[in-house]
């Protein structure tokens, strides 16, 4: 059965945030609580995670996951970063965003999308995801926590470990997460594309829903 910690959203308990880790670093996979939405989360090393969440998600080897970092010179130890990339990541970041970017030869080919060579990028607003990103000191491996055939994502940890009890090892509850997923733009063109509108605002990037 699926751990159960329960976390101060935005003054997180070091001693439960060391345990997390401590979890994902022996492979574990994590329901945790963002500043949009609930994402499945774990350390990138470890192969057998993507099928895990691809079971759970109900996905192919065609969907983009997304690696969630503490900062912009993390994105650009995996991801390539051209100056104007930079300077519109800068603008936006921390906050409700991912970023579709061509990744680095320091991410595994295996996460990677298979034709297009991309991966999701994002630096969450979250303490508590920000505290657990600090004490890995490495990015989280993440894809948001919506179920197949589920309209939104889960938002309450409760509800969660009911539903995953034997499939994830630990479930965060921080209260209530919301349900408003990031925005997803791709940057790997000659303008920015939407992907998917979402909680972070268009207007950066001369974008409309």
């Amino acid at each position: 059965m699926a751990q159960l910690f329960q976390i101060h959203p935005e003054h997180p308990q070091p001693r439960l945030i060391k345990q997390a880790a401590e979890i994902a670093r022996s492979g574990g996979l994590i329901a945790l609580p963002t500043d949009a939405a609930y994402s499945l989360a774990g350390v990138s090393g470890y192969a057998p995670l993507l099928d895990r969440i691809r079971r759970i998600r109900g996905v192919d080897e065609r969907h983009h996951f997304t690696l969630m970092c503490r900062d912009l010179s993390e994105i650009a130890t995996y991801a390539r970063v051209d100056n104007s990339q930079y300077r519109l990541l800068k603008a936006v970041t921390p906050g409700a965003y991912t970023f579709i970017l061509e990744g680095t030869r320091e991410l595994p080919r295996r996460l990677l999308h298979p034709k297009r060579k991309t991966i999701g990028l994002r630096v969450p607003k979250s303490p508590l995801a920000l505290a657990l990103l600090d004490e890995l000191n490495e990015p989280l491996l993440t894809s948001t926590l919506i179920l197949p055939g589920d309209e939104a994502p889960l938002a309450e940890a409760d509800e969660i470990r009911g539903r995953l009890e034997k499939l994830v090892d630990l479930v965060i509850d921080a209260g209530r997460c919301g349900i408003d997923m990031t925005t997803v733009i791709n940057l790997t063109g000659a303008a920015p594309e939407l992907v998917r509108a979402g909680q972070g605002p268009l207007e950066p990037f001369g974008l409309e829903a």
